[in-house]
């Protein structure tokens, strides 16, 4: 067989291969197609169905909420309906009540007004019966009613004044008692816990001097050496004849030491001219402020109070050289921070600030010569410049009375600055003030009416009042004695206190005939 026809044989027989195949896939593809499309209706057919039992059943779903929101809506409904007829009875039944009351009152209202007309028509009556009997009463007693109305005030006045007089007397023995009894207590108690010395100093400094020669020396030639010393100190020197003495006079008491100091210094070197007196006062000015500072440490540690500010402590120093008529003020300080202390103590008080106070509170003195105004309130500035409390602040203002004390600690300090003033020795008083001061104690205490003599007894401790029995009477003694009181506390300055002494004499005179 030729190759060409079996190349077409083979040919033919792929062609007729590849056509069959095809048929096949065709037939193959059209039975799959066909089975595809019936299950597709199947499932369409099942998918409808179930969305139609699903619709059914949604349907019937809503037709029962709905059924049951009406249902609740009727119920809800016929409730509203039912209170709503409860509140229009209630409303009704409360107009009904309104109405009954509004007419009780009216009817009120009308009672009230003939009672009001019957009330004024017997008020006219009253007035015009009061008035024939006042007339009647005026007739009787001879008195009109002006007259009979001073006359009761008179009377009542005389009758308070009795009451008034007899009640501050109870008053003031039931308080007088307590309080005298528990000061007694405090104040002795702090007077013997407190040891103080009596001796009062000088105001004055005097330098001995080996002879009479050493005047001529320390005058020098023309007056130089004494000049110098003036100057450098500012001291006055009073050289006069006293013999083998001169005395150093200034207001500053720490210059008058230091010049004092510095003639001894130059006495006992025996050279004296302006190098030399420059010299010692320097070498004095020295010591005496080394002495300043040791006083005021020594102050600080007798008395136990810490934490003071370093010029305090140099301040308080000073006081070593400075007097209160003729107490030392240092040594006045001490004792009333001891005394304050003691008190507090008693009382129950801050110890600690209580001393802190007494010792402060005439800390004004030691510049008092430099600084204008009262030692009171340069001791406030000092005090307040330095940080102390508002407590020790205050008691130093109010420790002479210029502010009232607002504080246990102030009082405490006011009373013990007064114990240790006034206790006998502590200070010197001149002739001429002690005087002045009797006779204004006697001059005020003449002042009131009434009042026949008086007399100032006890070096002034005590004023004794002489008053007319027929112009005072027993009553009127004890305001007399406060009036008095409060008058000498308001117009005179004095140490410690002063009784008021009212006497009323009572005389009982008969003749045997």
């Amino acid at each position: 067989m030729p190759i060409w026809l079996e190349i077409i044989l083979i040919l033919a027989g792929v062609a007729l291969g590849f056509g069959g195949g095809a048929i096949w896939r065709k037939r193959v593809g059209e039975r799959e197609i066909g089975s595809a499309e019936e299950e597709a209706k199947k499932i369409l057919n099942d998918a409808i169905k179930s969305a139609e039992s699903k619709k059914r059943e949604a349907l019937l779903e809503a037709k029962e909420e709905i059924h049951k929101n009406r249902s609740e809506y009727e119920r809800e409904v016929k409730e509203r309906r039912a209170e709503l007829s409860k509140q229009e009875h209630r409303l009704q039944q409360k107009e009904e009540h309104l109405d009954k009351k509004t007419d009780a009152i009216d009817r009120k209202n009308e009672l009230l007004t003939k009672k009001i007309s019957e009330v004024e028509a017997q008020q006219e009556e009253v007035q015009k019966l009061k008035a024939k009997q006042q007339e009647e009463l005026e007739r009787i007693s001879g008195y009109s009613a002006e007259e009979a109305k001073q006359l009761l005030i008179d009377s009542l006045a005389s009758e308070v004044t009795h009451e008034q007089a007899v009640k501050v007397r109870e008053i003031e023995a039931q308080f007088k008692e307590e309080a005298d009894q528990r000061a007694r207590e405090v104040i002795a108690l702090a007077i013997q816990r407190c040891a103080a010395d009596h001796a009062s100093e000088i105001t004055v400094s005097v330098v001995s001097l080996p002879n009479d020669e050493m005047k001529g020396r320390i005058i020098g030639r023309e007056g130089r050496n004494i000049r110098s010393i003036e100057n450098l100190t500012g001291v006055d020197l009073i050289i006069d004849d006293t013999p083998e003495a001169i005395t150093v006079s200034c207001f500053d008491p720490v210059r008058r030491e230091v010049a004092r100091l510095a003639l001894e210094k130059l006495i006992a070197d025996g050279r004296i001219h302006p190098a030399r007196i420059e010299e010692m006062i320097a070498k004095a000015q020295k010591e005496v402020n080394a002495t300043i500072k040791a006083e005021g440490e020594r102050a600080v540690f007798e008395t136990g109070v810490h934490g003071l500010h370093p010029e305090l402590i140099k301040l308080l120093g000073r006081q070593k050289y400075r007097t209160s008529y003729g107490q030392n003020v240092l040594n006045h300080s001490i004792e009333v921070a001891h005394i304050s202390g003691l008190i507090a103590a008693e009382l129950g008080v801050d110890i600690a600030t209580a001393k802190r106070a007494g010792l402060l509170h005439d800390i004004g003195k030691s510049i008092d010569h430099e600084v204008e105004g009262s030692h009171v309130t340069i001791g406030v500035d000092i005090a307040k410049k330095y940080k102390e409390s508002n407590e020790v602040i205050h008691a130093i203002h109010a420790h002479h009375g210029d502010v009232e004390p607002q504080t246990v600690i102030a009082c405490i300090v006011q009373a013990a600055d007064a114990i240790s003033a006034s206790r006998p020795g502590a200070r010197r008083e001149n002739i001429e003030n002690y005087v002045k001061r009797l006779e204004k104690l006697e001059e005020v205490s003449m002042s009131f009416p009434g009042i026949d003599s008086c007399y100032a007894i006890q070096a002034g401790r005590e004023i004794r009042v002489m008053v007319k029995p027929d112009q005072v009477s027993e009553d009127q003694m004890t305001l007399l004695a406060r009036d008095i009181a409060k008058k000498i506390e308001e117009e005179l300055t004095y140490p410690g206190q002063i009784k008021v002494h009212v006497l009323r004499e009572t005389k009982a005179v008969e003749y045997a005939k």
